[in-house]
């Protein structure tokens, strides 16, 4: 059975980030975020009961640019310390820096032989830290139609060729399928033809990233596609509701029964 997780970052926007929390582990979730000031973490360190079950490995330099490279790998490292001090064992990987309206602003190399292998080499070399410190990475696509300009790996296709050429258990595919839909539909399609190689998957509904059910995809179709392929890791709402309370619900509804909370914290 999957494991459910709630993104901290868009779920209960109007309260504190603790509280956040605990209304997401009440509900039956754990958590997942993009990143967090020291207080936040320390709130998350001292109740080891929250399950964290991934969050933004890095979001500096570049894996697209020989100048950004060191500075990526920097960040990697320095998120390793947060994920062990929070008992995290999944990391997101994106492509470098995104800036604060969504927008990619690391930079990416002219020559797109430049590009994929400055990107398969420091994959490889992420890979290499991920079997040190036993964790596993999920590299994103981001859609550039609507949330990510000049996000240089907008198709499905492009982040899972990386994966597959890098060939590594420690990386892994993360499966978007908002931007999935929002960059080029066929979502049935992509799972099956990735599903051998999908870490992670999140899921919003579109128009409007608002949680599953409100839009035009037809999540009960997708998710019993999603077991049809035997995946059986994590799946992430990373929406933002028009109703929390309604948006957890469905969220279950549809992709199954949570986890269930160690404590209401």
């Amino acid at each position: 059975m999957n494991s459910l997780s709630v993104c901290a970052e868009t779920v209960f926007g109007q309260l504190p980030f603790e509280q956040r929390v605990r209304e997401i582990v009440k509900e039956g979730f754990a958590i997942e975020f993009w990143h967090r000031p020291e207080g936040d973490i320390a709130f998350l360190e001292a109740h080891p009961e929250i399950e964290v079950h991934t969050f933004v490995g890095c979001n500096e330099g570049s894996i697209f640019h020989p100048d950004g490279v060191e500075t990526y790998l920097r960040g990697v490292e320095r998120e390793l310390s947060l994920a062990k001090r929070l008992h995290c064992r999944r990391l997101i990987l994106i492509t470098g820096e995104i800036g604060a309206r969504g927008e990619a602003v690391h930079l990416v190399a002219d020559h797109p032989a430049t590009r994929w292998l400055t990107a398969y080499k420091v994959l490889g070399r992420v890979a290499e830290l991920a079997e040190k410190h036993d964790v596993v990475y999920s590299l994103e696509h981001l859609n550039t139609k609507v949330d990510h300009p000049h996000y240089p790996l907008p198709h499905v296709e492009d982040a899972a060729r990386l994966v597959e050429q890098v060939g590594s258990p420690r990386i892994r595919l993360l499966l978007d399928l908002y931007h999935a839909q929002v960059e080029e539909g066929n979502l049935v399609d992509t799972i099956r033809q990735y599903a051998h190689i999908v870490g992670h998957v999140h899921v919003a509904d579109v128009p409007g990233r608002h949680e599953p059910g409100t839009g035009e995809i037809n999540y009960p179709f997708v998710a019993r596609a999603l077991r049809d392929t035997g995946y059986e890791g994590t799946i992430g709402m990373e929406a933002f509701p028009l109703d929390d309370r309604q948006a957890l619900r469905r969220f279950r509804e549809i992709f199954g029964v949570g986890l269930t909370a160690k404590s209401s914290t």
